[in-house]
């Protein structure tokens, strides 16, 4: 009699252990691995019968690994492969950047952009102007505040105690 009732007891675990892995099985899924009904529907047939509903979902919902479709890469995939467009298209790409790239190596050769400094010289008497850039406006640096390149107690510059 003592036999039989430990037979039962760990039947009744297997039992109780099966039931809580098929129900938390069966919720972690995505929707698109359910077979069969809804995933909702699912849930309640593993929790309304507890060791049938677990065999059902295993057997009939949940979606076999084989029937899944593997994400493929992009150049595995004959479909993305079509879109692409041939190889004359992207030649075509390819000469029109490259003509892109010539016409700004070309603008980088602008006098505009790389004018040397030319020093203006003073009338006699006058004082020296500072040399200036083609034709661009001097431009000024702002004045010192006091306490600029000062360092403070902790090592800041230009910080005000």
């Amino acid at each position: 009699m003592e036999g039989v009732t430990r037979v039962l007891l760990i039947g009744a675990l297997l039992a109780a252990v099966f039931w809580v892995y098929s129900i938390v099985d069966c919720a972690i899924q995505p929707p698109t691995k359910h077979r069969g009904v809804s995933k909702p529907i699912w849930i309640l047939i593993v929790v309304i019968f507890p060791v049938l509903g677990g065999i059902l979902w295993f057997v009939i919902g949940r979606a076999r690994a084989s029937q899944m479709v593997a994400p493929r890469a992009p150049d595995d995939d004959p479909e993305f492969l079509g879109r692409i467009g041939s190889i004359s298209d992207q030649d075509e790409r390819i000469r029109r950047l490259e003509e892109e790239l010539a016409q700004l190596d070309a603008e980088a050769d602008d006098p505009r952009w790389s004018s040397p400094i030319t020093p203006v010289t003073p009338p006699d008497g006058a004082p020296p102007t500072p040399p200036q850039r083609g034709t661009e406006p001097a431009v000024e640096r702002p004045k010192e505040r006091p306490g600029d390149g000062e360092d403070d107690p902790r090592g800041h510059r230009g910080a005000i105690s």
